[in-house]
């Protein structure tokens, strides 16, 4: 097995013990016996856990990269790949990013750069959505009910019913396109 699959492995195993037990359940020990390595193999990739953890934003991060290229280069635009990517899509990453912002409040383990690396992540869709909007504070509405959505989803808050959401994102993209900046 390459470093590359042992570390892939072990980065599953810190996300499947996040979304089951919580981060109270993380230790290297746990990890280690979920990833079936040793201790010493999964000190090799990740000298601690604060280390793992680092790596699971990292993991993260290169999924927002991707979402953010989407919304700037893609055909949608970013009002409506920041809406749609506002609403988990399986509870396993509603739970996943739950843990992570549990971790982070925490900050026990936590290094400074992943803390920053996530307030990056959110904040850089603000940004996206400034850079495409003309109107300054229709693109801080948007934001900040998608933001809300995210939040009251993973946090498990009672939703509106689908369609009411639908057209509240429909009615925000109505609202975006009469302010879009062209390509």
């Amino acid at each position: 097995m390459n470093a590359s699959n042992t570390r892939d492995r072990i980065l599953d195993s810190l996300q499947d013990i996040l979304i089951g037990e919580g981060y109270s359940g993380v230790t290297l020990e746990a990890v280690a016996r979920a990833a079936s390595v040793s201790k010493g193999g999964l000190l090799y990739h990740f000298p601690s856990k604060a280390a793992m953890l680092t790596g699971l934003i990292e993991r993260l991060s290169a999924l927002a990269e991707e979402e953010f290229r989407e919304a700037r280069e893609g055909p949608e635009g970013v009002v409506r790949v920041f809406l749609r990517t506002s609403l988990p899509q399986s509870p396993e990453e509603r739970e996943l990013y739950w843990a992570v912002i549990a971790a982070l409040r925490g900050r026990e383990d936590m290094p400074e750069e992943a803390t920053r690396r996530v307030q990056y992540l959110f904040s850089h869709w603000g940004e996206l959505l400034h850079d495409e909007l003309t109107d300054p504070v229709l693109a801080e509405i948007i934001l900040r009910a998608g933001d809300g959505l995210y939040m009251a989803a993973i946090a498990g808050l009672p939703q509106p019913e689908p369609a009411l959401t639908q057209e509240m994102i429909d009615r925000l993209v109505e609202a975006s396109d009469k302010v879009r900046r062209p390509r």
